[in-house]
């Protein structure tokens, strides 16, 4: 079967980045990391969650990508963009990025934001990525996060 419009958008911006892998389009809901970990049959640390944060000066978007298991530290992640930051709403997480909350994927966004990748996704060799909808995900390597989306690699939890 073709895959939904958003996850098709997310395999052209995984493609022009050299990117092969496989997008999975699931029956079961992969919104929360909690969900993706049980439909995959995975841990919940292995799950590359996306969640979008607005500067509160510049008022850009901010993509951290964490490790299913941790809750951003606000003021690490601060200190790791320059600029004090808030957790966006649906509306700028949609305007910003193109998809919906529950569905963000590590890059084809709207607005390219900054974006920040949590340092305990590296001690896996694989992780799962959203790919635009909450019923799509995609494996990879956390390497292959990094270069793909050129993100900075932090301590954020």
């Amino acid at each position: 079967m073709p895959l939904s419009a958003s996850a098709q958008k997310v395999r052209d911006a995984l493609a022009a980045r050299g990117f092969t892998g496989e997008i999975l389009e699931l029956a079961r809901s992969t919104r929360s990391a909690a969900e993706a970990a049980a439909a995959l049959g995975c841990q919940v640390d292995q799950i590359a969650k996306s969640l979008v944060f607005r500067g509160t000066e510049s008022d850009r978007g901010v993509l951290v990508i964490a490790s299913g298991a941790n809750r951003v530290d606000e003021v690490k992640l601060a200190a790791l963009v320059g600029e004090p930051v808030a957790k966006a709403d649906a509306a700028f997480v949609r305007e910003r990025t193109g998809f919906a909350i529950g569905g963000v994927p590590p890059v084809g966004h709207a607005i390219p934001p900054a974006t920040v990748i949590d340092e305990d996704l590296l001690k896996w060799e694989v992780i799962w990525a959203a790919a635009g909808t909450p019923h799509s995900i995609f494996r990879l390597s956390p390497r292959e996060l990094v270069q793909m989306t050129g993100g900075r690699v932090g301590a954020i939890a």
